[in-house]
Order: structure tokens, then sequence, then C-alpha cells
């Protein structure tokens, strides 16, 4: 008989996914969505919004960085970034100056990756001997607030302008904030200070670095591309399918991450994020959108879990932080090299982000042929199982912490 998983669990991935979903999903990704509405409201330029991303990236690299330090773990640091984020939100119809935006977004940005690098590191040590799609929902909290912000964009637009949208997602990350405000993330006792694994982590953050760029480029601008061409509704819809796919897709790359290499997946999930980034420039319609739209949700989260855990897996010092940093110069490549390409339009720029992903591909392959890091998940722990002292693995069962 399967043993049943203890309630504390799916505490631990509750408070970490309430904190993603109000630190990224909302506090980062809500921007792209409201986006449009600056440019045709507020007079925002398409090159103003590229600059206003890129500070938040800029802010995410800061905080990504300050992530690593002790004193970034403690969970007052953590509850005051989510009220930062909450701040920093409802600030932005205060004013009409790109100056002020700026610093804002750029704030955000800093409490956004001191929150995400406390959440993540929480949940893959609390849920460390758990069953791996418990982290994996604890991730889809990104996708459950992104769905939330396009469904409020969705239903605000009609009704609201872009002023009322920003003080509406403040007021919705708030209520998230709260259901996250008694995490408890990874103290400094339980970092793995061994460190190995240096070349396999090196392709790996390259990997990492590269899907940042490509990704944020569709982050920013995948919403924007798909209103210049299709009805009003349709950009605002996509993003909610974004955040639908994106909801489980972490659970579901980590259940694949456990029978199957996680660096082999690393690469079928970036080539299928290619491809879905690629699609709003190919092809201008309706189905060629959605399809995007499932393709992006149901890869970005899954590549940030199997890269995460793949770091992890590599007991490389402050994976976590190291390539949360990666990822965030990546994100602030991302914008500035896309904006040369926005005087065309909005297609240029996603080809130009699928082409990216398909060279962290390629260096998630040499990852891939490296050997320890390719031992599927599964493998590793049912190895380590027949290790333990069967008295242990009876203990572990009656404690609910079996193998699935």
């Amino acid at each position: 008989m399967t043993a049943v998983l203890p309630r504390t669990p799916w505490l631990h991935v509750g408070r970490s996914a309430a904190a993603l979903a109000a630190s990224m999903g909302i506090g980062r990704f809500v921007y792209t969505p409201i986006l449009p509405l600056m440019t045709a409201q507020a007079g925002l330029s398409a090159q103003g919004g590229a600059a206003l991303a890129t500070s938040n990236y800029v802010g995410y690299l800061v905080g990504a960085l300050a992530g690593a330090l002790p004193v970034f773990r403690r969970p007052a640091v953590a509850r005051a970034s989510l009220v930062v984020i909450v701040l920093t939100l409802a600030a932005m119809p205060l004013t009409h100056t790109v100056f002020v935006w700026l610093v804002l977004r750029l704030i955000a940005g800093i409490a956004s990756a001191v929150t995400f690098v406390a959440a993540v590191g929480s949940a893959l040590h609390h849920l460390r001997e758990h069953p791996a799609h418990l982290p994996g929902w604890a991730f889809g909290g990104i996708g459950g607030g992104i769905a939330l912000s396009g469904v409020l964009v969705l239903i605000l637009r009609p009704i609201g302008d872009w002023q009322v949208v920003w003080w509406c997602s403040a007021a919705l990350a708030a209520v998230i904030a709260i259901a996250a405000w008694n995490m408890h993330p990874e103290t400094e006792s339980a970092v793995d200070q061994s460190g190995s694994g240096s070349r396999a982590f090196a392709a790996l953050f390259v990997s990492y670095s590269l899907e940042g760029v490509g990704y944020i480029i569709a982050g920013t601008f995948l919403v924007a591309a798909i209103d210049q061409s299709s009805p009003g509704w349709l950009g605002s819809g996509a993003w909610v399918i974004v955040g639908l796919a994106a909801t489980p897709s972490a659970a579901l790359w980590a259940w694949l991450g456990r029978r199957w290499s996680r660096p082999w997946l690393l690469v079928v999930a970036l080539l299928v994020q290619a491809v879905g980034i690629a699609l709003p420039a190919l092809l201008d319609d309706v189905v060629g959108a959605l399809i995007a739209a499932v393709l992006f949700g149901g890869t970005f989260i899954g590549i940030a879990t199997l890269s995460l855990a793949t770091g992890a897996d590599l007991r490389f010092p402050r994976s976590v932080a190291l390539l949360t940093a990666g990822y965030s110069v990546g994100q602030i490549v991302g914008p500035l090299a896309a904006a040369p390409l926005l005087h065309n339009g909005y297609q240029p720029a996603l080809l130009l982000a699928a082409a990216i992903l398909v060279l962290g591909a390629t260096a998630a392959g040499v990852l891939a042929r490296q050997g320890p890091a390719s031992t599927p998940t599964g493998q590793r722990e049912r190895s380590a199982e027949v290790a333990r002292p069967a008295s242990s693995r009876a203990t572990g069962t009656r404690n609910g912490e079996q193998d699935t």
C-alpha cells in the first residue's frame, strides 16, 4: 500500500508556490500583459518598454547575487521582499515619469530575485526527501501567478485603464503573499559546501544563461507581438494560457526527470520552447498564437526546474543563486539585443530568441554527454534506497517518505 504523505510537505509546497506566484507570476510578469496598455494609454514607446524590462532584470541580477549571502536567507528578509513587491506594483500608476518607472522596476526586480532564491531554496531543501513532483508543484506557483495576472488584465482591460490594472495587481499580490508569510528559507548550515562537477556545472550555467536571454524576449514581448496582428483579447488570453500551461509543467518535467536524464530533457524542452517562440513570427493567426502560448508556458518553468535540480545534483555550492545570477544576466542581454529589431515589429525579436534557445539546447547537449548528472533521478534514488539499512527504509515508509 502506498504511504500517505504527511501534511507538512504540502505546507512547504503551498508557501513556496505562493511566494513565487506573488513575486514572479505577478510581481515580474504582470508587466507583460500591461505593456500594450501602457503603450496605448500612457505613451510608453516600444524602446521605453524594453528599457523598463531591462531595469527589472538588472534588479533581478542584483537580487540573485544578494541571495547567495547568508543574511538574505532569513525569513524576515523574504517577508520584507514580498512587501516591497506589493508596494512597487502599487506605485507604478502614481506617475507618468519613465525614470521613476525605471527605479520602481529595478527595486521590484531585486525583491523578486531575493524571494525567488528563498522560495526555491526552501522547496528544494525541505522537500528533498519527498517525491520529486512536490518541488515541481512549488515552481508551478509562477505559472499560477501568471494565469491570475492574465485573467486580471483580461477582465479589467475593457472597463479600466493601465493604472487600475497596476493597483489591482498589487492587491492580488498582497493577498497571495499572506499565504507565503510563514515560508522558511534554506539555512546556511543546510547549504552543501563540498562542490564538484565544475565542468558540468559550467555547461549547465551557459545553457541556463542562454535560456534567460531567449525566454525573456518572449516573456516581455509575446503579448505585444500577438496584439499587433490579432484581436485585442487574444494577447491577454494567450498570456492566461501561458500561465495555465506553466502551472503543472514543473511537476511534469520533474516527474519525467525521475525516469530520463535531466540534461537530455533540458535539450528537448529548450528546442520545444524555441519552436513555440518562433510560431507567432511565422504563423500570423489565432491557432499559431495559442500553440505558441502552450509550448512557451509548458517549458519555461520546466526548464528552470530541471536546471536548478541538476545544479543541486551536481552539489555545486550556491548553485541556485549562481544559476539565477546567470539567468539574470541573460535577461538583461535579451531586451537589449532585441531593441534594435523592434523598429520592424516584434516578430524579428522572437526569431532571434528562438535561435538563442537552440544554442542553449546545444550547451545542454554538452552537459548531457558528461555522465553523472545525466543519471535519471529515479535510478539514483532507487540505488540509494537499496543501500539504506532495512530498518531505515521501514522508518522512512512510516514517516511517509517513500519513493514513487
